[in-house]
């Protein structure tokens, strides 16, 4: 089996990685530092749904899953380089997918720090742990906010994006610029996904379903955004996970037609790769909340405001790379996806 390194495993992508990977042929080790962005209890409930249980777990302690014997979880910092190259050095990682950072867009306007800490300074130790026990594919979490000021839709990979307006979307674009420097000097395979609007069963609680979810059960207001005039490709947690799993085990090559003149941001003369993972399909956050409304039985009260900062208006995915290279594409309808969510959450919460 092959070894593979997971961070972020008690996040809501890193999660369900996990619960695909160790059905498969993979030898898996989990990481998560469980910082309190947002409930600790939903994230400790995720790691007891892979068979890692609360009370088990101590900081730097490899722990074995109750349910799986293809699956371990270390809580480890990723600032924390010491214990990162240990775990490397001891593990002997065939494949590492980095899912682990401090993320939300509103959230980097008032905390910063936390931002460089998880996404610039803990992506560079998996960096250099990378270099120094080498491995055969690094594959990591960017984001679809990198395409910040872009207005040509859809977003494609080919697409520049040197305008950021938030810093989590610049973080995540020092990510891609930061794997490409290694990729060229070291030779690390590296693959970066940016991931449009993931969303479903056991998704994070500050992002737009669960929020507006939660708010309509109790009969509070939700909070919308740019007057409702917004599209966003929201992307199915399953499509998401597939779309990793047909990345993990082709790691890029060299480009052998890469041109400096006529320049291909997504490849490279150096084995390195960017795709988009959406849904090709861009929803009315209006129709969004509608389909929400008719899965809950009961209309929501929208309280209309401005475009926030770090926002964009609209986000559309060019997939057809993913497409090409993997015969794969997403395409999970969010009526679909959005009653398995509310299936979700009212068991969950014992609605």
């Amino acid at each position: 089996m092959y070894k593979i390194l997971i961070t972020g495993t008690a996040g809501f992508i890193g999660f369900h990685l996990v619960q695909k990977l160790v059905s498969q042929a993979y030898d898996v080790t989990g990481l998560d530092c469980i910082n309190n962005y947002y409930s600790i209890d939903l994230k400790y409930d995720r790691l007891e749904e892979t068979g890692i249980s609360k009370e088990e777990i101590v900081y730097n302690k490899i722990i074995k899953s109750k349910k799986h014997s293809n699956y371990q979880f270390i809580q480890l910092n990723l600032k924390d380089k010491e214990n990162i190259f240990e775990l490397f050095k001891n593990q002997h990682f065939d494949y590492v997918c980095n899912l682990a950072a401090q993320a939300g867009v509103r959230h980097s306007l008032t905390h910063p720090e936390s931002y460089v800490e998880s996404n610039l300074v803990g992506f560079v130790n998996i960096l250099e742990a990378s270099r120094h026990f080498p491995i055969k594919h690094l594959v990591y979490a960017s984001s679809s906010s990198v395409y910040g000021l872009n207005t040509q839709m859809p977003f494609k990979t080919a697409h520049p994006v040197n305008h950021p307006i938030s810093l989590y979307a610049a973080s995540k674009k020092s990510n891609e610029l930061m794997a490409h420097s290694y990729s060229h000097l070291f030779k690390i395979p590296t693959t970066g996904l940016r991931f449009f609007t993931a969303y479903g069963p056991w998704g994070r609680p500050d992002m737009a379903l669960f929020l507006f979810t939660e708010a309509i059960l109790k009969g509070r207001s939700i909070k919308v955004y740019n007057n409702g005039d917004m599209k966003r490709d929201f992307t199915y947690i399953d499509d998401i996970i597939n779309g990793i799993c047909k990345v993990i085990e082709n790691p890029p090559k060299e480009n052998q037609n890469w041109s400096s003149i006529d320049v291909d941001p997504s490849s490279s003369s150096a084995p390195y790769k960017i795709y988009n993972i959406g849904n090709n399909n861009p929803i009315k956050l209006l129709d969004f909340i509608e389909e929400i409304e008719t899965n809950l039985n009961k209309k929501a009260i929208k309280q209309f405001l401005p475009l926030q900062n770090g926002d964009i208006p609209a986000s559309y995915a060019d997939a057809s790379p993913l497409e090409h290279d993997f015969s794969y594409k997403p395409n999970t309808s969010i009526k679909i996806g959005i009653q398995r969510f509310v299936e979700w959450y009212k068991k969950y919460y014992e609605v």
